[in-house]
């Protein structure tokens, strides 16, 4: 990630650290929401322990530790043994989305990290509110929401920074240059970080993360998540790949895997309490004629 983005790692890693710190207790969750709203797990202590560390991990491997574990020269350098251009034939279509000049290329990676770090959080986070409020919730529920959100995109994007140190794939501006070239770039410690796309993994974890805790909360007008937050996130990907800086194979993988994480995360860590309404519930007792299975569904 390019320096002049750090401001907005630093605004992430804050996020993340409020997510993790002690609540005062008239914010922490009530026993029970308003009618319609159902309750999910979620606890303070557990939630912000998860958080903190990965906010840790990511924002320190980024600002700190970059230079250190980013690969030089490339692993994945998309070339044949031979020296000549091995880079597949999908790559090379997806290219042809890249800006044809240097002003439309910085043009496009400014409006990627605007929106990346900027809008889009902010209209995720406000649309939660907004739900969370047009159904009654108290304040505490959208406390949550935002915790579980902002959880699943450090834990996404923990995966991503450890995948593209692994990985070390070449980005497509600096494949293009002569190998004397490569090392002159601005922010070379990036130059081998092109799989896979962390801002398109970010994009879509906000989105679908926010989407699904929608859905588990059962709010009204939660289509509104996916129908406005799809097609913003989606600008990122195209965006990034306008700046030349991500092949086609590197936002489609963000873009799964940063979904992947938006499901899970709510799912399996935040869902439905055995209490809640729509909750699924199964008990099994002992009879004199065997057992008896009671359940809600």
């Amino acid at each position: 990630m390019l320096p002049s983005v750090l401001p907005a790692h630093c605004a992430l890693a804050l996020a993340s650290l409020l997510a993790a710190s002690p609540v005062p207790p008239d914010a922490r969750p009530t026993a029970e929401g308003p009618p319609g709203v159902r309750e999910l797990r979620f606890n303070w202590t557990r939630d912000g322990v998860i958080t903190g560390v990965g906010a840790v991990l990511w924002i320190g491997s980024e600002a700190l530790l970059k230079k250190e574990l980013a690969p030089e020269p490339c692993r994945w350098c998309d070339r044949n043994p031979d020296g000549t251009d091995g880079l597949n034939g999908l790559d090379k279509w997806g290219r042809g989305l890249a800006g044809t000049t240097e002003v439309q290329r910085k043009r496009a990676d400014t409006w990627s990290n605007v929106v990346d770090f900027g809008l889009l959080p902010v209209s995720v986070l406000g649309a939660q509110y907004a739900l969370a409020h047009a159904n009654g919730a108290p304040r505490s529920v959208f406390f949550q929401d935002a915790g579980i959100i902002v959880q699943t995109a450090v834990l996404s994007s923990v995966l991503n920074q450890t995948v593209k140190f692994i990985a070390g794939r070449e980005r497509p501006f600096v494949h293009v240059l002569p190998e004397d070239q490569k090392l002159l770039v601005d922010h070379a410690t990036d130059n081998n970080l092109s799989f896979y796309s962390g801002h398109t993994n970010l994009a879509f974890a906000l989105v679908v993360s926010a989407g699904t805790v929608a859905e588990l909360r059962g709010y009204k007008h939660r289509g509104w998540i996916w129908a406005v937050g799809l097609p913003l996130a989606t600008t990122v990907p195209l965006l990034r790949m306008a700046a030349d800086k991500h092949y086609l194979t590197d936002v489609a993988t963000g873009a799964l895997l940063g979904s992947a994480f938006g499901v899970a995360v709510p799912l399996l860590l935040h869902g439905r309490t055995p209490e809640s309404p729509g909750a699924v519930s199964l008990n099994v007792t002992g009879g004199p004629h065997g057992a008896v299975f009671a359940g809600r569904f």
